[in-house]
Formats: C-alpha cells, structure tokens, sequence
C-alpha cells in the first residue's frame, strides 16, 4: 500500500512500491540490475558485519539480514529517521572493497521531503531505509541511529547502560475493511505486524480494544503500535508516532521519587520528589505496619494513598515535560519490602515479626490499570524482586546500578534510609542484611530536624580553636560566616537540619572535642565558647544564631549513635560471615547521599575504616537502578538472577549483634581500629606509628587537615 499525501504529509516516493500489507516489493529504477544477478560487498561498522548482496537491495534490508544494529519505527518508509547511516569513501584493501556515495542510489524523493517535514539529513547522512546498494560499501551506523546504543552514566565509576526498553514503537499500515474479506481490524492489525516487521503469535491487552477501531479510521488505516518485548500489544496511536516514555519511580518510606525518560534516546527529561503521603500514618516502616496490626483496613487507606501520590509525581512530570500521561507505556519500581506491599495493595503484617515472611520476593509484572496508574491504560509495570523480608526491590535497584557481583574487589553497599540495606561481597559472593536505623538519619527524631528543602543546614564545619560553626544551606552556595550570606537567604531562611547536616554536626563536634567518645557534650569546654549551654541536667550545642536558633541536643546525639551503631553492627554481622576484617570499596546510597561527607561518616563511625580515596557517596542508586531496568531489558534478568543468589543475614537472630551494636555506640567506635581515618585527619609530621584503638584519632583535633 502506498502512502499518500493526505495519510502522511509526504509524497509517495515514485522509485517505491508495497505489496498489500505495506511491504516494500521493488524500487523501480533497480528493476534492471536486480534482474542482471549482479552484486556487491557491504560492511558495517562499527559491527563489523559483511555480506554481499543483490544490486538494488536496501541498505536497511541489508543491515537486517545481517543482524545488523539500525533502528526503525516505520518500517522502511522514511518516516522515523532513525535509521540513517554514512558511506565511507576510499580504497580499503583489508576488506576488498573500494567505497564510495556513488556506490549509492541517488537522494530520494522521501529523503528530500523527510529533510524539510523535520532536520534535514547532517552532510553526507542517507536513510538506510531509502539507500539502495549499487556496488560496494563501507557503511557506519552512528550511534544515534543503533537501537541497541550505549548509554554512559558518570558517577564514581562509568557504567555503560544498552538502550534496549522492553517497548518499541511499529508503524503499519493496514488494509481498510473489507465486506468481501469479514476480518476483524485486529486481526488485520496483527497479520500487517507479521508481514511488515515479522512479528509472529502476538498477544494483545484488553485496553488496546477501546483504542483499535478509532486508531485506524482517524489514521486513515495507518497506525503505531507499542510491542512488549515484541510479544505483546500493548498501545496504539493513529498515525505515525515516534516517541514514547517511561517512568522510573523509587517507593521510600519517606518520599517518593520518580523519573522520566523517553524511551527512544533513554535521556531523563523530567525528575519529581514528594514526601511520601503515607507519612501520617507512622514515621517509619515499623509504626506503619503496627498500624496496620491495629487497623486492618489501613492496608486500603495506606495503598490509595501511596498510589495518589504516584500518580501526582505523573501528573507533575507529564505537565512540565509537556507530554501527555498517555504516552507513558512503562513503569518501573524500587522500594523497600512494606512500601512494596502496600503498593499492591497487600497486607504488610507478616513483615512486623519473625519470620519477616514477603507475599512475593520474584520481580512483579503487571497492567498500570491494575495498580490504578493514571498512564496509558495498556503501560506495563515491573517491580524490581525484594531479596528478603527487610532487604527490599530498593536494594536490587542499588546492586543493578553499582554493578558488586560484576567485581573481583569486595564492596560494601548501604542504602541508607528509615531501614538500612546493607550488601557485601563480590563476584563469588554476595551477603544482604537489614539494619532498622530509624529515621534520624533523614532528620526525623531530631529536635531541629527536617526534610532536605531549601533553609535546611546540609553542610557543617566547627573551628576547633574558637568552636563555633559555620554552616551552608540548602537554596545557597555561601558558607554562613560569609558576608554576602544574609543576602543570598534573603527569600530563605535557616530552618533546621536535614541528614546530612545532622552528620557532619555531629561529627564535627566529636573531631571539636566538644563531644566524648561516648557521645557526651562536654560542658567543661563552655568557658570557651558561648555555642554551649545549659540544657536541664545536660548540654546543647548552638550550631547557628539568626531568624532561628538551630542547636543539637544531648538526646539528638543519642539518636544518631543508636542509629549509625545498628548500620555498623549489620555491617561488622555481614563482614563476620563473609570471614574478612575491611573491605575494598564503600559506596555510600540515600536520599542524602550524594551530599555526605565520606570522611565525616567514618569519623562518626557509620562505616568501617577503608582506604578514603575509595569511599564515594552515590545519592539515590535505587533510583538509577530502576532507571537502568526501564532501559535496558536484560538488565531485568540479570537482576532477577543475582538477586536468587543472595545470602540474606537475618540480624534479629544473629547472637553477635547486640555486642557489636554497643561497641558501636561509641565514636567513631570502642574497639575497631580506624588507621586510614587517622592518617587522613592528621597532618603528615603527626601520622600516628600504630593503628588506631578504642576510637581515638591520636593528636590535637586541631592538627587535622581542614577542607571544604
């Protein structure tokens, strides 16, 4: 079937004609050398494909025939553009082959017309589709024009992400009904998918039927369907279409984060947060499940509100990126196990004691319009596989983006949250346990604590000789004891700590001297500085003076050492059974991450002393993971096999736990000994000539390098 001008806006190329399901037959000016028999090599690079081929043959039939990598939505009818290629000119004498653009059929008609409906073709550019061989070719396929291209993502190390969604966009044109051939319009529509693009024994969603009949009639019996992993139709629009999306969306008890990306190029066009609604319901993951226990039919209350709340994030992301919901056909999930459930609409019940017993710990296929998603009503959802009761689809997402089963060095991975999740291992081996942290880490439980939004101290220094502090904000890039500071908050002011702040604070006052080792704040030093004062039977430290007056309280410290002793007794658990006393790598994963001072938590001791130059925070992993799993199909299966392959650490049980949890109450810890921490907090006369014991950093505070 040819394309008209009133079905496409383009002119029907004259050189080309289709068979009755839209098939491109014979190019009339090849007519004669296709007849002739002859032929000529064609190569492909970068793939390093070869094949000779009949003169006449299409360059993107020739690339098909190969296992060549060239993306199409159109089928070959110069619609998409996405299939262009460039000849390479010159003698190549390896390959046999002399290449030239005159080895080409000359610019088409459609070529000339796709060049002034969209971007005309870069110099030297075809459309494989188009582009007949006429004698030996060396043809490259750019990047951009590979449906399987690489995706570089740059964070503490480069990861290279294969641009391969599990759904791709088919144009097809379809045979108008016929009274005289009684065929249904979907069967139509799957007999022009088999013959065009050689799909065979497709499926299709029930909500593809309310769109089918309209799609073709308003397309003028042309649509573009949406195939899932080239099984199943999931989508239709009228026309040609070339751009679909998808969402990536991390559940945290906290808050909820959500990225869009367009599935065609992988480019994140559009990111959203918001604080998890469910928040009213409990802090943290335990007070929700204990309000489950209490309430039963909070389990509906909890899931429409999570789900509302997912559903804003789209309305949000679709209204900035100026696209319609519609166009979303795929979600993926991470989340911790609870939020999980409550997502699903499941009872979290079992997960409040031992056994800690998941409903479902394998990855989650389902229909959008089943979790009442407001996307296009036939878009798929995936949900990451949980490993364990409290070892959720978040950690899968953080071990798919950080890659440890991958490496011969031994990593440490703590997501570090309301729960934390702690990974450990390498190659051969991989160990997960959770560590229930609470939610001071995320400012909750603190008496000036808040959520990361502008007016929030995220970052502190305290000067060591007249211990006062200087502090920076979320909404200004000024250190406080700057001049212009005032001026840059003039529309913000300072109004609590957030997670980071609260770490650094406490650290700092530790490496001060203003805090013990046991976590005290030691009044004795009060004649020094006006920043400490009488609080009941203890002290408080004033870390900032203004519209408010921000201070840490004894009971603040006490939270965070109970909260970073349970991560590092989970830690110490998981290092104990893989029989190794450090490891090589930490990577540090949150809603904070990306803004914590590595050095300052092991000073703190959250983490285990490792060489400093391999300490990296990479803020939320989860949600790249869940990112990498919307673009990248085989990415679902590695994930969902490595995670089968996961021993889990159950720390409720461990008998050892409770020792190691009160030896790390201490700062940075009573017993473990942290060299590379000293080395990197002294000064190079005053490196200390044993390692480290009992959490003492040898020397003056005083001496130790300053940065930031």
């Amino acid at each position: 079937m040819a394309v008209s001008d009133d079905e496409t806006g383009i002119s029907e190329d004259p050189e080309v004609r289709f068979d009755v399901a839209g098939k491109i037959v014979q190019r009339a000016a090849d007519t004669v050398m296709d007849k002739s028999g002859d032929t000529a090599k064609v190569v492909f690079t970068p793939s390093g494909r070869r094949g000779v081929f009949h003169l006449g043959t299409p360059l993107l039939e020739a690339a098909r025939e190969l296992g060549v990598d060239i993306d199409s939505v159109c089928g070959g009818r110069g619609l998409c553009g996405r299939c262009q290629i460039l000849c390479s000119e010159g003698d190549f004498p390896k390959l046999g082959i002399v290449s030239t653009t005159e080895h080409l059929s000359p610019f088409s008609t459609t070529e000339r017309r796709y060049g002034e409906r969209k971007t005309p073709l870069q110099p030297g550019r075809r459309l494989s589709c188009q582009a007949t061989v006429r004698g030996d070719l060396l043809i490259d396929v750019p990047a951009e024009s590979q449906l399987h291209r690489q995706l570089v993502r740059k964070q503490a190390e480069q990861r290279e992400i294969t641009l391969d969604p599990v759904v791709h966009l088919h144009y097809v044109e379809v045979q108008e009904a016929d009274m005289y051939e009684p065929k249904s319009d979907m069967t139509r529509v799957m007999e022009a998918l088999r013959y065009q693009w050689g799909f065979a024994d497709l499926s299709w969603r029930f909500a593809v039927l309310n769109d089918i009949q309209p799609a073709l009639r308003e397309g003028k019996w042309s649509i573009t369907a949406a195939l899932h992993r080239g099984k199943e139709i999931i989508a239709v629009w009228p026309g040609y279409k070339d751009a679909v999306y998808g969402l990536a969306v991390d559940v945290g008890s906290t808050t909820i984060a959500a990225h869009l990306c367009d599935l065609n190029s992988g480019e994140v066009i559009g990111s959203n947060g918001m604080m998890n609604p469910q928040i009213r319901f409990g802090e943290d993951l335990m007070s929700r499940v204990s309000y489950v226990m209490l309430h039963p039919e909070g389990v509906d209350d909890m899931t429409r509100v999570v789900r509302a709340g997912v559903n804003q994030l789209i309305s949000q992301i679709s209204s900035e990126a100026g696209i319609s919901p519609r166009d979303i056909v795929s979600i993926t999930v991470a989340g911790n196990p609870v939020m999980i459930h409550l997502l699903l609409g499941i009872s979290p019940v079992e997960l409040g004691g031992a056994p800690f017993a998941l409903a479902v710990d394998s990855a989650v296929y389902t229909g959008a319009k089943e979790l009442a998603l407001d996307i296009n009503p036939g878009g798929v959802v995936y949900i990451l596989p949980c490993i364990a009761g409290h070892v959720g689809a978040d950690t899968a997402g953080v071990i798919l983006s950080e890659q440890p089963h991958v490496y011969a060095e031994v990593s440490l991975l703590i997501d570090i949250g309301t729960n934390a999740e702690i990974v450990l291992g390498n190659r051969q081996r991989l160990l997960a346990c959770s560590s229930p942290t609470g939610p001071a880490f995320e400012g909750a439980q603190i008496s000036c604590g808040q959520r990361a939004a502008p007016g929030a101290i995220e970052r502190v220094r305290i000067d060591p000789d007249t211990l006062k502090a200087r502090v920076k904000i979320i909404g200004s890039d000024l250190w406080s004891d700057d001049p212009l500071f005032e001026g840059s908050i003039a529309n913000t002011s300072v109004t609590g700590l957030c997670g980071s702040g609260i770490i650094e604070a406490v650290a700092e006052m530790y490496l001060s001297g203003i805090l013990s080792s046991d976590g005290i704040i030691n009044g004795s030093v009060a004649d020094r500085t006006d920043c400490i004062v009488q609080d009941g039977r203890t002290f408080s430290y004033i870390l900032y003076r203004g519209t408010a007056t921000i201070s840490i309280t004894q009971n603040d410290i006490r939270q965070i050492q109970l909260a970073k002793a349970a991560l590092y007794a989970g830690t110490k658990l998981l290092m104990d059974r893989m029989a190794i006393k450090s490891v090589d790598r930490i990577r540090l994963a949150g809603a904070f991450g990306s803004h914590i001072d590595v050095k300052l938590a092991m000073a703190l001791g959250m983490i285990p002393d490792c060489p400093l130059q391999q300490v990296a925070s990479i803020g939320n992993a989860a949600s790249t993971g869940a990112r990498i799993a919307l673009l990248n199909n085989e990415s679902r299966d590695e994930i969902e096999t490595t995670v089968r392959q996961i021993e889990k650490v159950e720390t409720a049980v461990e008998p050892k736990f409770q020792e190691y949890f009160v030896n790390a109450m201490a700062i940075p810890h009573k017993t473990d000994s942290f060299p590379n921490l000293s080395a990197a907090m002294m000064r190079p006369d005053r490196l200390p000539s044993v390692p480290v014991q009992a959490g003492v950093i040898p020397g003056k505070c005083r001496q130790r390098k300053r940065t930031g």
